[in-house]
């Protein structure tokens, strides 16, 4: 039977316990990496029954958890209660990858990145703020993205979770700050990881773009690891990992003529780009989502 809320200890001087979803590949495996490194105490979490051998660091303890199943949080939790006493931290890391022109995005991909992406973040959060409460400690970290905070074209549904996780981190953070609970977001621009895997998409022109901009990329899931851990230590509510970020951000908070013409001119780009695919293939046609 597990412990009663009420009866879980704050945490003790010593390793932080740390959960980590999307914990399998890309940044979830990369901060599991630094987390044990650093010698916390890491459960390791994805939605595969198993992980190949090798992976994961030897002292991380594994679990199957599909972070959009209810029972898996309520599984996840007893774990957590009954091997820990608590929780130190928790990463709110799984994700997928959706984009494209709006008009080609299916409600089935909209219910889809909103079960993962964003009602994923809010069950972790949910799962455990109850157990942080108790404990008046603990750090709740959710990635966002830098899309999350500018909404570049042809990127409607990730944009929109995105922005969606940015809002509940900073609602949770003054809303559990009186409890001694710090919730970061973290907001990556593009790094290369597989995430590209996961797109699903009828525009395939986005996709071909996607995986480009992710594969492309100068950053690497473990160069924004080692930054997004100097975020937690310092304690950042908004934990920008690049340049390109916070150039962004800075411009879009400090320079709005400017911010808008960098995004119309992406726009009108894809737009050419479009045109060109479609004198190209011009049998594909377009058709519109219903």
């Amino acid at each position: 039977m597990s412990p009663s809320l009420d009866a879980i200890p704050a945490r003790s001087a010593g390793p932080r316990r740390v959960l980590v979803t999307g914990a399998a590949s890309g940044l979830g495996l990369a901060l599991t990496r630094e987390f044990v490194n650093a010698g916390e105490t890491v459960l390791a979490t994805d939605r595969h029954e198993a992980v190949p051998a090798g992976t994961l660091p030897g002292r991380a303890a594994y679990r199957r958890l599909d972070v959009t199943r209810d029972e898996d949080w309520a599984a996840a939790r007893e774990w957590v209660e009954e091997q820990w006493g608590g929780l130190d931290v928790i990463v709110n890391n799984a994700g997928i990858a959706t984009g494209g022109h709006f008009d080609l995005t299916t409600m089935e991909e909209w219910d889809r990145v909103i079960d993962v992406n964003l009602k994923g973040v809010v069950r972790g959060c949910l799962a455990f703020t109850p157990m942080m409460k108790a404990q008046r400690r603990g750090h709740i970290v959710n990635t966002a993205s830098a899309a999350g905070l500018v909404h570049p074209p042809q990127m409607g549904s990730y944009n929109t979770v995105k922005a969606g996780v940015v809002a509940l981190s900073e609602t949770l953070s003054h809303e559990l700050a009186p409890y001694g609970i710090t919730v970061s977001a973290i907001c990556p621009s593009f790094f290369r990881s597989n995430l590209a895997d996961s797109l699903d998409s009828r525009d395939e022109g986005a996709k071909l773009q996607a995986r480009g901009m992710i594969e492309g990329s100068p950053r690497s899931a473990e160069l924004i690891a080692s930054r997004v851990m100097r975020g937690i230590e310092r304690r950042r509510p908004i934990i920008l990992t690049d340049a390109e970020a916070r150039v962004g951000w800075l411009a879009k908070r400090l320079a709005r003529p400017v911010y808008h013409r960098a995004l119309d001119l992406a726009a009108a780009r894809a737009e050419k780009r479009e045109r060109e695919l479609l004198v190209e293939t011009p049998a594909a046609g377009r058709e519109v989502a219903r």
